[in-house]
């Protein structure tokens, strides 16, 4: 039983670090040096915390568990309020998992403002571990905006030659979508009086309301995710950012916007989610078949990865907006085997990086002679990338597409082109530069895996393989609070949802479609009816 505030620690504990590194004295090698000890260690601290907390929480449990709440602007009744479920649980520690590695993986190649870009990271690791960990909507809200800050940093400070374009890019995108997310929040709280959000979840805002506040919420997390066609951002920031910086960006970020989805949308605004589900599974079924194709033609490796990204998280749309168990459980665990695998195909593609500074695809070729450890790694990751049984990839698709074949079979059979498409680009990109013809001589002189690399990708791989041959070590932690997400909204069907939703909007007026009789006396009796 923990009795201490772990959720803080985990969350704050990387400032600390950042504290120690602010004063660091001496000259620039040994600050450089220092910065990265302390960095390392700070995450790795993190991350032990984070082994307890999975450790000591309570499987059998659909509610928030090592809950802290404290007043933090009384007045208004905002407080500071964190606590973890079982699907929050592994997006904390996936963050956790994640930095130590980005942190390990920048040792040799970062060589100006070593101390400004490992606190950058560590701020980053805050302000992610708090968006997962926050039960309050204004608090949710600073952590879930304070990622924009270090990695616009991240990128255009320490990124490729278009850093600045890609940067204010990835900033404006992700920015302006959350602006209608935080009117959003501000009428939920003069609606319900609270931004608790177990308060939130419990007491649905009246039906007319719901439809826009959705939106809202929705311009925001589709750009996070995201999805097509607000999607233009990510290539870009990837291929501008440095190595580490991708992998955060590919393992974590774009997973906050299926989070929100899951602990706003869904549980807030059922009436609302049922009407725009049709929505979502068209926008879902485009973005893995356009995206897929589109990687098809790519000859830069990252911005290839980048696109399969985008694919990856239409399965998981798909698979949350199912609102059956296996759909949304698939969604979850497709973000986090995606978090492991795309994390680590982009370490993949900075250490090919790091020797021969091209990231075309066809400069490579023969490398599985001087880079037997390497081909083997990638081997791996690529064909739980592609969902091949026995990888965690393969049971995300898998359950995701089993939840969109019970609401129709077509939306199953559409999706289910994009798993073929995607070992068409894979396979092709494993051919090319690992058994293709040797183009460029230097791809044969290239070194193997050293130590730091090898510990970079041991864990990765391990787990990537674990969670594909034995799914329930982490599912049996997720099903209790699927399970009860989808209780919340089990007196609505998704089959019998308006399919037909935009033909049942009046062209002229842009109205909704009209609201039943008993929901619009629900309305009535709390002041949300249109006259008023």
């Amino acid at each position: 039983m923990i009795t201490f505030p772990i959720l803080s620690l985990m969350t704050f504990l990387p400032l600390v670090g950042v504290l120690f590194i602010l004063i660091i004295r001496g000259d620039a090698e040994i600050s450089a040096r220092n910065a990265k000890a302390i960095a390392l260690w700070s995450s790795l601290f993190t991350f032990a915390l984070s082994c307890v907390l999975l450790v000591n929480f309570d499987e059998t449990k659909t509610g928030f568990q090592f809950v802290e709440m404290i007043d933090w602007f009384p007045a208004y009744g905002i407080k500071y309020h964190l606590g973890v479920d079982g699907i929050s649980l592994f997006f904390v520690i996936l963050s956790s998992f994640l930095t130590p590695i980005c942190i390990l993986s920048s040792w040799n190649v970062v060589q100006r403002r070593v101390k400004e870009y490992m606190m950058a990271f560590l701020v980053l690791e805050t302000f992610m571990i708090g968006t997962f960990a926050a039960l309050d909507s204004i608090l949710f809200y600073v952590f879930f905006e304070g990622v924009l800050i270090p990695m616009f940093l991240i990128i255009g400070i320490w990124g490729g030659d278009r850093r600045i374009y890609s940067a204010f890019k990835f900033f404006l995108y992700t920015f302006l979508g959350s602006v209608l997310m935080l009117v959003a929040i501000l009428t939920l709280y003069f609606q319900v009086g609270t931004t608790d959000i177990p308060t939130l979840m419990a007491s649905p805002v009246a039906t007319y309301m719901q439809y826009w506040l959705w939106l809202a919420f929705f311009a925001s997390f589709a750009v996070k995710m995201p999805m097509w066609p607000v999607h233009t951002w990510l290539p870009d920031a990837h291929v501008e950012a440095p190595t580490a910086g991708s992998v955060i960006l590919a393992g974590v970020l774009l997973k906050m916007g299926g989070y929100g989805f899951l602990r706003f949308s869904i549980p807030m605004f059922p009436d609302a989610t049922l009407y725009f589900a049709p929505m979502v599974y068209w926008l879902s079924i485009i973005a893995i078949i356009y995206t897929s194709l589109v990687a098809l033609s790519q000859q830069d490796m990252k911005k290839m990865i980048a696109y399969s990204s985008v694919a990856h998280m239409g399965f998981v749309t798909l698979g949350i907006f199912t609102l059956n168990v296996q759909g949304i459980e698939g969604g979850i665990f497709q973000m986090l085997s995606h978090g492991l695998i795309s994390a680590a195909l982009f370490l993949c593609v900075g250490v090919v990086y790091d020797r021969m500074h091209t990231r075309d695809i066809n400069r490579y070729g023969g490398i599985v002679r001087n880079m037997p450890k390497y081909a083997t790694v990638f081997m791996i990751l690529l064909l739980g990338s592609v969902g091949l049984p026995g990888t965690s990839g393969f049971v995300g698709e898998f359950l995701a597409l089993l939840g969109a074949y019970q609401v129709d079979p077509y939306l199953a059979i559409l999706a289910g082109t994009g798993v073929v498409l995607g070992a068409t680009y894979m396979l092709w990109l494993y051919k090319t530069v690992i058994f293709g013809p040797q183009v460029h001589a230097d791809a044969s002189g290239m070194s193997d895996l050293d130590w730091r690399e090898t510990a970079m990708f041991v864990p990765i791989v391990v787990l990537v393989i674990a969670l594909g041959v034995y799914p329930s070590l982490i599912m049996e932690k997720i099903s209790p609070s699927v399970k009860q997400l989808v209780a919340q909204i089990e007196p609505y069907s998704v089959k019998e949802a308006n399919l037909q939703m935009f033909t049942n909007i009046e062209p002229a007026s842009g109205k909704f479609p009209p609201m039943p009789d008993v929901i619009k006396n629900d309305n009535d009796k709390m002041g949300m009816t249109k006259d008023k």
